[in-house]
């Protein structure tokens, strides 16, 4: 049971005080922390008006207003409102006409508090995703950003972005993990920091990057340390997630994450509690985790590099970032936004943009997305001496085929060079690339930051499958 779950009220309706006060007790036990009482019937509704009820638990049998009557009227006048009944009548008819009447389950009396500590915590989980649920509908009909000023470092006019916006909006204010995929230098980070923001939490946003860390690596930036935990722990240190108390912790990469890594994780997210490395004492988190990947995380879920279990735990709230080349109509307005960063920086004025220079940049897909086109045009600031900006000689990976060149002499000699030859039996993709990345660390002396750039892929990206398919 997370901290969040704790923290709901729970309604216990029963004209025994008995039953109540022992019930209540079970709850409080295993953590539930605001439970009210009511012997009588006729004070619920005035009940659930002064206090924010989460859950009622109600019987069926109790004078004045008998528990069918009371659970007909909370199913109109709070349709969200899960109510769980409680008999000590166990008949089929009974059950089957509760459920009709909208009950959220029943419950054979005198209760398991397995049994009912189980249905309490679905029965939350059901009411957390009608609330939300509700202020999304808001947000989505509501054309309008509410906290526009939490978006400006995110420079967009398109209508897809300004969709993700609002959805952020909606999702801002709650405890549960946020998934947020989208190729690299999308901006993943700056949706991070938007959602931290405007959560409203008094903590600190934390960022940590997890790619390339190993379990014992990740759990100890995760979770700190006791003194003399391992060798070289000469004190203590305080983990990610205690430094992120009532804020927020951003994991990037989270794709890269190991197994074992992935399991602590998930509990994490399950029940709000840690240990440091070397310690029996068990921590609370109040952290609020938000997550992203660059990779296609329900591949890796097939693949089974990444547990299922774990990405449903996410899931729940998934903001997917479009590439820049989706943003057609955001290019030239980010192109002038970060010419005039990259004017104020190198201490120029910010020239205007020629048309040459404008249809150079609408003519290129940038694979790197925001994060090239930002390079590209400091680039092109700082050659700039006076006038417009000129369409550049600087290479781009164009978005349209270009027609091709015509071949040079030597053109079969090269062909036949740099054919690749396969014997039988056929290799699988991953076999060649495997081969590819072997050949080229060989080619580098190891050097793996060079033959990342070499490939095409980040460091990262390298080590990642590295581990992952035992090379060496």
């Amino acid at each position: 049971m997370n901290l969040e779950t704790q923290k709901k009220t729970i309604l216990l309706v029963d004209d025994e005080l008995d039953v109540l006060k022992s019930t209540s007790l079970v709850l409080r036990t295993s953590g539930f922390q605001s439970v009210l009482i009511c012997d009588d019937s006729r004070k619920v509704s005035d009940l659930i008006r002064e206090h924010e009820v989460h859950v009622v638990v109600l019987d069926i049998m109790m004078p004045h207003l008998s528990g069918k009557e009371l659970l007909s009227q909370l199913t109109q006048t709070h349709p969200s409102l899960p109510v769980i009944m409680m008999s000590s009548v166990n008949e089929i008819e009974t059950v089957v006409d509760c459920i009709k009447l909208g009950a959220f389950d029943y419950l054979d009396k005198p209760v398991d508090s397995l049994r009912i500590i189980t249905t309490l915590s679905r029965a939350l989980e059901y009411r957390n995703i009608c609330d939300e649920n509700s202020i999304l509908k808001d947000s989505l009909f509501n054309h309008n950003l509410k906290n526009p000023d939490y978006f400006t470092t995110i420079v967009s006019q398109n209508q897809t972005m300004t969709s993700i916006f609002k959805y952020i909006e909606s999702i801002a204010s709650t405890s549960r993990a946020v998934l947020i995929t989208g190729e690299t230098g999308t901006g993943k980070e700056l949706v991070a920091k938007a959602l931290h923001d405007l959560s409203g939490r008094k903590g600190e946003y934390v960022t940590i990057n997890v790619a390339g860390l190993d379990d014992n690596l990740f759990s100890d930036a995760l979770f700190g340390h006791k003194r003399g935990a391992f060798t070289g722990a000469d004190q203590a240190r305080q983990g990610f997630i205690e430094k992120a108390q009532g804020g927020t912790l951003f994991l990037d990469e989270i794709g890269d994450l190991s197994i074992p890594s992935q399991v602590k994780l998930l509990r994490l997210l399950q029940e709000s509690e840690y240990y440091p490395l070397g310690s029996d004492q068990k921590k609370i988190s109040e952290a609020r985790i938000l997550v992203a990947t660059s990779q296609d995380i329900r591949n890796s879920v097939r693949e089974g590099s990444f547990r299922k279990d774990l990405y449903f735990r996410l899931q729940a709230h998934q903001i997917h970032l479009p590439p820049l080349r989706e943003r057609r109509d955001d290019l030239i307005l980010l192109t002038q936004h970060f010419t005039a960063i990259a004017a104020k920086a190198l201490s120029k004025p910010t020239p205007s943009l020629s048309k040459s220079f404008q249809s150079q940049i609408l003519a290129h897909s940038f694979p790197g997305n925001i994060r090239e086109l930002e390079a590209f045009i400091f680039n092109a600031v700082s050659q700039h001496e006076e006038g417009e900006l000129q369409a550049s000689t600087q290479e781009l990976i164009p978005l349209y085929d270009q027609p091709e060149a015509p071949l040079p002499e030597n053109a079969a000699a090269l062909s036949s060079s740099h054919r690749l030859i396969i014997e039988s039996p056929f290799p699988t993709i991953d076999e060649v690339v495997n081969q590819l990345v072997l050949a080229a660390l060989e080619k580098n002396n190891g050097n793996q930051t060079t033959t990342a750039h070499e490939l095409g892929i980040t460091r990262q990206g390298l080590m990642s499958r590295l581990k992952r398919f035992h090379l060496k």
